[in-house]
């Protein structure tokens, strides 16, 4: 996949089948959180429930501020 090719919101079957992971998959009846590392390193997450749906694309600092942040507790509040 070109990275110059790549946008949030694409579909995510555009960017293959292979590489996606379920890293917080849980007890949720296969509702999950599916993710891929992109050869940019960006991270591309989608709703496994909907596979086609729409990629949210990331840069790898996003997610390492987001994962930093969730590890200390900024974001118990989505939980309340």
């Amino acid at each position: 996949m070109d990275p110059d090719r790549v946008y949030n919101g694409m579909p995510a079957t555009d960017l293959g089948t292979e590489g996606w992971s379920k890293p917080w998959s849980g007890g949720n009846g296969g509702s999950c959180v599916e993710a891929m590392r992109l050869c940019d390193g960006r991270v591309a997450l989608r709703q496994s429930t909907d596979p086609g749906g729409p990629a949210l694309i990331y840069t790898r600092h996003e997610m390492e501020t987001f994962i930093r942040g969730a590890k200390a507790g900024e974001a118990d509040f989505l939980l309340a």
